[in-house]
């Protein structure tokens, strides 16, 4: 009876994964083959017009906004988790307030961060549509993500780590950084790679934001369109469908290219972190 159920078991997962593997290579070929068609050189054109509708301003756009947003977040999210799994004590009260505050941070809905935006950033603070009011909202959406990961990343190094760290005469700060954060880097840069994922894939946020300029935005008080608004704006219009799609594979190549070189730099620092141990 057991090796029946375990048989099962094995047959449902397999089921399960072919099933997700079929429909991640269905949606990526249905995007290359409704985008790949409209890829020519005036949509990569540095002027924006209703001609070329040009996604090459919403790229660069994409690229500050992704660099604002990380600038803000990962340190702030890196340096949180350091404080809650290295300094403050085992049970605090506080550490477990901060942590159900990030995981329910984390199920609210983009829209409403981009409301919240608009009222503090946008409104309250006088930044206007702008790059800057979008970068600092997506910084928000995206923190109890990192500080999460990286708190969980953190954890997961033996504290008999810490234990010889303390024992060949280190302090707490050269311990953390020397030792621990080297070793969690992998799960930390997981995290970020799945903030960058988000940042480059939002878009209610950023319309109530950063705005729909598609032009490159010359200050960071200036509005501007991420890759994900423009092929919003384009879907929305009717009429440059087929270059909509083409801006979906342009955003898949990028989110693939980010991702490969993220796990890259996180591999290569494992590799000389360990290298250096031994």
């Amino acid at each position: 009876m057991r090796k029946y159920s375990e048989k099962i078991m094995a047959i449902i997962t397999w089921a399960a994964a072919i099933l997700t593997a079929g429909v991640l290579v269905y949606i990526i070929g249905y995007i290359l083959y409704k985008g790949l068609p409209y890829i020519k050189p005036s949509l990569f054109a540095f002027d924006y017009n209703s001609e070329n509708v040009s996604l090459m301003p919403a790229l660069i756009s994409t690229v500050i906004m992704t660099l604002l947003s990380l600038l803000i977040a990962v340190p702030l999210g890196v340096f949180s988790a350091i404080f809650l799994t290295e300094y403050s004590k085992r049970g605090n009260k506080f550490v477990k307030l901060v942590r159900i505050t990030a995981e329910t941070l984390s199920g609210i809905p983009s829209i409403v961060y981009g409301l919240f935006g608009m009222l503090f950033f946008v409104t309250f603070l006088g930044w206007g549509f702008s790059v800057l009011a979008g970068a600092f909202t997506l910084s928000i959406m995206i923190l109890p993500l990192i500080l999460r990961s990286s708190e969980e990343a953190l954890q997961s190094v033996p504290d008999s780590w810490r234990e010889g760290s303390f024992g060949l005469g280190a302090g707490r700060l050269r311990t953390v950084f020397k030792i621990v954060l080297p070793a969690a880097s992998p799960g930390v840069f997981a995290g970020i790679i799945l903030a960058v994922g988000r940042v480059v894939g939002e878009t209610a946020a950023l319309i109530y934001t950063a705005g729909t300029v598609a032009q490159v935005p010359g200050t960071p008080l200036a509005s501007a369109r991420t890759l994900a608004v423009h092929m919003y704006a384009l879907s929305g219009e009717g009429l440059h469908i087929g270059e909509g799609y083409a801006t979906a594979v342009v955003l898949l190549v990028l989110v693939i290219g980010i991702n490969a070189l993220s796990a890259f730099a996180a591999k290569k620092l494992l590799k000389g972190k360990t290298g250096k141990k031994a």
